[in-house]
C-alpha cells in the first residue's frame, strides 16, 4: 500500500523544483549579463526542431531503459536512489505534473548549460571545449554517485552535440530531448515505486 502522505507535502515538493529549477534561469541571465551572452540567442522553433527533439530522445531513453534494472551494483545504487528518493512524491503526481516536472527541468538546465555555459567556454576553447566544460560542470552539479555523474555528463554531452544537430544551432532541439527524457523517465520511476510498495510481505 502506498504511503498516505499530507498533500501540502507533495505541493511544497513541486513549489521547491519551481523555485529552484527556475533559479537556474536568473543565474543563467545573471551569468550571460555579466559575459554578453544572451543564454536565448539561438533559440527558434520549427518542424523540424521539433522532429529533432523527438527522434532525438529515443536512443537517450532507450539506454535509460535498457539499464534501469541491470543487477550491477552501481547501476542498482542509482536506480534504488531514484526510486527511494522520488519515487514518494513522483508516484502521487498525475501525468500532467510529470509532464510539467519534466519541462522545467529541460527548460531552465539548458538555458543555463546549452544556452549560455556551453557557448561561454567556446569562447576560448573551442567547440569541443564547450561542450566537455559545461558538461563537466553538469556532471557535478548531479554528484549523487560517482557513476550517477558519469551518466549525468555523457547525457549533457549527448545534448551538447544536439544543439548543433542538423547544422544549425537551435537550443530547442536539447530542451525538448532534455524534457521529455525526463517525463519518460519520471514515469517509470513512479510505477517502478508503485510496483515495489504494493508487494505484500
Amino acid at each position: 500500500m502506498l504511503d498516505q502522505q499530507p498533500p501540502t507535502r507533495y505541493n511544497q515538493f513541486l513549489k521547491i523544483a519551481t523555485w529552484f529549477e527556475g533559479g537556474l534561469i536568473l543565474v543563467a541571465y545573471g551569468i550571460g549579463w555579466a559575459v554578453s551572452i544572451n543564454p536565448l540567442a539561438h533559440i527558434g522553433f520549427s518542424p523540424m526542431a521539433l522532429v529533432w527533439g523527438v527522434v532525438g530522445t529515443l536512443p537517450l531513453y532507450l539506454l535509460f531503459a535498457l539499464s534501469y534494472n541491470l543487477p550491477w551494483g552501481s547501476m542498482r545504487a542509482v536506480r534504488n536512489f531514484l526510486v527511494e528518493k522520488l519515487g514518494p512524491f513522483l508516484s502521487h503526481y498525475r501525468w500532467q505534473e510529470l509532464l510539467y516536472l519534466g519541462f522545467l527541468a529541460g527548460i531552465s538546465e539548458e538555458i543555463l548549460f546549452r544556452g549560455l555555459l556551453q557557448p561561454w567556454f567556446e569562447q576560448n576553447w573551442g567547440w569541443i571545449g564547450g561542450i566537455v566544460f559545461s558538461n563537466l560542470v553538469f556532471a557535478l552539479v548531479h554528484w549523487v554517485t560517482p557513476l550517477y555523474a558519469l551518466l549525468a555528463g555523457l547525457t549533457g554531452v549527448y545534448l551538447g552535440v544536439a544543439l548543433d544537430v542538423g547544422g544549425e544551432r537551435n537550443l530547442v532541439v536539447p530542451i525538448l530531448i532534455h524534457a521529455i527524457y525526463d517525463f519518460m523517465a519520471f514515469i517509470a520511476v513512479a510505477q517502478t515505486y508503485r510496483r515495489e510498495k504494493s508487494r505484500p510481505f
